[in-house]
């Protein structure tokens, strides 16, 4: 049987602390969060594993959504920590799929609403983080590319995935001075992106390297051919 109390500390001991995540509150919140209640019960063995975890989705195939993951644990980790989330953070968590992510932030921020367009994935999250007692999380349903506007401002969002374009209209929703954590570009490598609202305007500020699985909606749209 899989120790998971040991699994999580050598996560954050090998994984997530080798990455240059210095913040403490971070590395605890890593450490308290149980990641194998997000994922299905015949992959907890490798929920700690270095490695995005999928998650199945209700979506019928064929319609282009693509997997859900949860993020490489030092991924999230070193997203979370660039875009600074303190106490006082208020959190949108774009693409929260079965709620890991959320139930995370859920130990540095005032409040998150946790955004997912997949109902049935929504209705798990909404599930376990309600079980682990994450009573500052809200999971809403909704397109991931509009962001969750009747919450709106937000001091931080994250983006739980790639992106291939700037995310405009969620950049819309933070606060002034307020930021957007993402992976820019598809893989296998994109650039971990810090986007900074300053007076109507936002400009991104390349972290570190990283890949992470493309969200639906983000996907850079298709040129026209004459």
């Amino acid at each position: 049987m899989t120790d998971f109390a040991e699994a999580r500390r050598m996560m954050v001991e090998g994984q997530v602390r080798t990455c240059d995540v210095t913040d403490l509150r971070v590395l605890a919140a890593m450490r308290d969060v149980p990641r194998e209640r997000f994922v299905p019960a015949d992959r907890q063995a490798v929920a700690y594993l270095d490695r995005d975890i999928e998650v199945p989705r209700q979506t019928k195939p064929g319609t282009g959504k693509g997997p859900r993951c949860l993020l490489k644990p030092a991924v999230l980790a070193k997203l979370i920590q660039s875009a600074q989330v303190d106490e006082s953070s208020r959190v949108l968590d774009v693409g929260c799929a079965t709620g890991y992510s959320s139930a995370v932030l859920s130990r540095l921020a005032s409040d998150v609403v946790a955004l997912e367009e997949d109902r049935e994935l929504a209705a798990l999250a909404n599930e376990t983080l309600a079980a682990l007692g994450c009573r500052n999380v809200t999971v809403v349903t909704g397109a991931l590319a509009r962001g969750a506007p009747a919450y709106a401002p937000f001091d931080v969002i994250l983006l739980n995935g790639s992106t291939e374009t700037v995310p405009e209209e969620l950049i819309r929703q933070l606060k002034d001075g307020g930021r957007l954590a993402c992976v820019l570009g598809h893989s296998p490598m994109g650039k971990a992106t810090v986007y900074r609202s300053a007076s109507g305007h936002a400009t991104g500020q390349p972290v570190f390297d990283a890949a992470a699985p493309l969200l639906p909606g983000f996907a850079k749209p298709a040129e026209s051919v004459f």
